[in-house]
């Protein structure tokens, strides 16, 4: 059983790890939130709600980008954001109340359906496995965040020279996960199938 599900397993894990670290990274490089921490101190900071006076936490008081970084300048930034919404900032301005609680059963009931797709999987689909378990993984590192903050942290800024509708939506290794795994679903899709045989009255194979 637990061979079955390895490749989810590894992969999705390793992906969370992945993400979650790239997302340490950025707060402690990109914003003032975790300066002057030493240690653990510093992960506790990362993954309790800071605002920017150091007062106790408080839902809502988000960090703010204060270090973006230019990685390959005009085209590749580091710039820390804090996006409630889903993608491209969808549904950001709906209530606390009502987005939490929305974006958490979104976030489990996709993860259910991809295990469902997972276990019916044949041995032969092997980058389906693949893809399924880089979904998994960019799921739950976004869902970790809106767990733990309200929002997901995005950092990796991509866009041609600063020009007007050249600037993709800033994104983390989650999302980059999820649009790998995604991407081969796809191809796996359009990929030639072998010819359906069928079998005639008499028999024979054709």
């Amino acid at each position: 059983m637990v061979h079955r599900f390895r490749v989810l397993i590894l992969v999705g894990l390793a992906t969370l790890a992945a993400d979650q670290v790239t997302k340490y990274l950025a707060v402690a490089h990109l914003t003032e939130a975790l300066d002057g921490r030493m240690g653990l101190a510093r992960v506790e900071g990362f993954f309790t709600e800071q605002n920017l006076d150091n007062d106790p936490p408080v839902e809502g008081a988000y960090r703010r980008s204060t270090r973006p970084y230019r990685f390959i300048e005009d085209y590749w930034h580091f710039r820390y954001v804090e996006n409630p919404g889903a993608a491209w900032g969808m549904f950001a301005n709906l209530p606390e109340s009502v987005r939490r609680p929305f974006f958490h059963v979104v976030s489990l009931v996709a993860l259910g359906f991809i295990l469902f797709m997972y276990v019916r999987l044949t041995p032969e689909q092997k980058s389906v496995r693949w893809a399924l378990a880089l979904v998994t993984g960019g799921a739950l590192g976004n869902f970790v965040d809106r767990l733990l903050r309200g929002y997901v942290i995005d950092f990796i800024d991509w866009h041609w020279r600063n020009q007007p509708g050249m600037r993709w939506p800033t994104f983390n290794v989650a999302d980059a996960a999820i649009c790998v795994g995604v991407g081969l679903l796809l191809l796996d899709s359009f990929r030639a199938r072998g010819p359906v045989e069928s079998v005639t009255p008499g028999g024979q194979v054709v």
